[in-house]
């Protein structure tokens, strides 16, 4: 299981073209809203604060480039290490390592500058041979390909000290997107076997690491700016449930994406703060379109049509989300509003049946895990509610392991999660062109793969925004996904703790403006 599949922790949305053919400086609004009770304070400084996160002791990694299935471990490294790019709200990529960048006319090729002052925790300046290893190193993963989309090995190079430049095998009008997630550097030439030890550029540094539990100590003078917080302590939990109730007996001030189970269990209490990021995770399911019982589209639309979406949200999310239609990428502002939302509609989908001639006389197996709270009890619920259709659907529950090792990308009808609302682009590059290394259906449709090429290569706003709504279009009506919700993420805190960020997706794990007040 990798890390752009589990733990895309990316905020939403794409970006026009004039930010993006800008050189970037520091406008916008990079900083997160404020969490409840924050007001008009002013921040205080010091102060440690305890953080759950989500993991398994069994699949630990130390690896900033590696595959990454622990929330805790990932929470560690966007700490510790920094990406070029950063979610923001206006714009919403915003500049991190990369102080600015810009693209060539045709938009192969792209410059990104390095920020003034940048250093490595051990106090060695940040240079374009560092980024330059690192994103190399990044491209070697097995999911490199996906990760830095289009971009080559050998089309990473340096520009001097304080310039990297990428070019692309094609036009790509959102590689700035792109860069927000993964892209963590490390010192040029650090060895796999001391990869754990290297240091890095983010606001906190590590002081001590074991088992998954970790303490963070702020970074002496960051680049980025003030650090109000001395130290950040993670600490590992196998289940939502076990951290909040960590949280409710005082022994944290943070539970990090807990969960609408856990929000509804800690409703009553006045002293804990509940923390919302909308439509913060999808949580489709995914029927194979390559071969198999659901190959048929329309077999897939009878089961589109057989979902009760608005029971899914209030029954599986506990009313913690909205309604989803087949769509991935609600964050984008280019988001095809336009299509109709899909209803359940059972006559239809019993007529869809018959006509491609589907075997309701078997029973199907939906594959499922229960890595996030939800995706067991959706596969539950659409079980009981494709019956209706006159189709017979077994649950069946993998444990994590087996579940990313033998069903991901290959199950014929499975749940899935990623852990964003990123943009359209975003989604196709990485789940549904042809090519992709995580197409999670098996989808191969050469209008869509037509209609993504020309729309990242699109400067003109107007048109790329047609463009990505005819690739939503197509998504819509033959695409391997059931998207029936859009998930909030829930971080539930103590009373005291205030600057929370509530955007979505990696933008949330962006504590260093978080504060603790007296």
């Amino acid at each position: 299981m990798d890390l752009t599949r589990r733990q895309l922790l990316v905020a939403g949305g794409a970006l026009g073209a004039t930010a993006l053919l800008a050189a970037c400086g520091g406008g916008g609004d990079a900083k997160s809203t404020e969490s409840p009770g924050s007001g008009a304070e002013k921040p205080r400084k010091g102060g440690t604060l305890r953080v759950g996160a989500l993991g398994r002791a069994s699949a630990i990694t130390r690896d900033p480039h590696g595959t990454q299935s622990n929330e805790s471990d990932y929470l560690i490294i966007s700490l510790v290490y920094d990406t070029l790019t950063v979610p923001g709200s206006k714009p919403n990529t915003m500049p991190r390592l990369a102080a600015g960048w810009k693209a060539s006319d045709d938009l192969r090729t792209w410059r990104f500058t390095l920020a003034k002052g940048a250093t490595f925790h051990d106090g060695s300046p940040v240079t374009a041979a560092d980024v330059v290893f690192s994103l190399k190193r990044l491209r070697a993963t097995p999911s490199g390909a996906s990760r830095l989309p289009g971009i080559q090995a050998r089309n990473i190079t340096a520009e001097g000290d304080d310039t990297v430049v990428l070019v692309s095998d094609y036009a790509n009008a959102e590689l700035p997107l792109l860069t927000r997630l993964t892209t963590f550097v490390v010192p040029e030439g650090t060895a796999d076997d001391d990869i754990a030890k290297a240091p890095g550029t983010g606001p906190f540094k590590l002081d001590w690491f074991r088992g998954g539990n970790a303490r963070l100590v702020r970074t002496p003078n960051w680049y980025g700016g003030d650090v109000h917080l001395d130290a950040i302590e993670v600490k590992i939990f196998e289940s939502p449930q076990a951290m909040a109730n960590a949280l409710l007996a005082g022994q944290i001030d943070l539970a990090s994406n807990a969960g609408a189970v856990a929000a509804r269990s800690a409703k009553s209490r006045g002293d804990i703060q509940t923390v919302r990021r909308p439509n913060d995770m999808a949580v489709p399911i995914v029927m194979r379109t390559a071969d198999g019982p659901f190959a048929d589209p329309k077999v897939r639309e009878a089961l589109r049509l057989a979902v009760d979406r608005k029971a899914m949200v209030e029954q599986v999310l506990s009313g913690y989300g909205t309604v989803a239609n087949d769509i991935l990428g609600t964050g984008d502002p280019a988001y095809a509003k336009s299509i109709p939302q899909r209803t359940r509609d059972l006559a239809k989908a019993r007529q869809l049946l018959k006509e491609a001639g589907f075997d309701t006389s078997k029973t199907y197996e939906i594959l499922t895990t229960e890595d996030i709270s939800g995706l067991a009890e959706s596969a539950t619920l659409f079980a009981t509610q494709v019956r209706e259709a006159g189709v017979k659907v077994k649950v069946v529950k993998q444990e994590s392991a087996v579940f990313w090792d033998s069903t991901w990308l290959k199950g014929d009808l499975y749940t899935t999660y990623w852990g964003t609302n990123d943009s359209v682009v975003f989604f196709a590059s990485k789940t549904m062109v042809s090519d992709s290394g995580q197409n999670e259906a098996g989808w191969q449709d050469t209008a869509f793969d037509t209609a993504y090429q020309k729309a990242i290569g699109t400067a003109d706003a107007t048109r790329r925004t047609q463009l990505l709504q005819e690739m939503q279009q197509i998504e819509y009506d033959s695409s391997g996904y059931l998207l029936w919700g859009m998930a909030d993420g829930v971080d539930l805190a103590a009373a005291k703790v205030r600057g929370l960020p509530t955007l979505p997706g990696y933008g949330r794990v962006q504590l260093e403006k978080t504060w603790l007040a007296s």
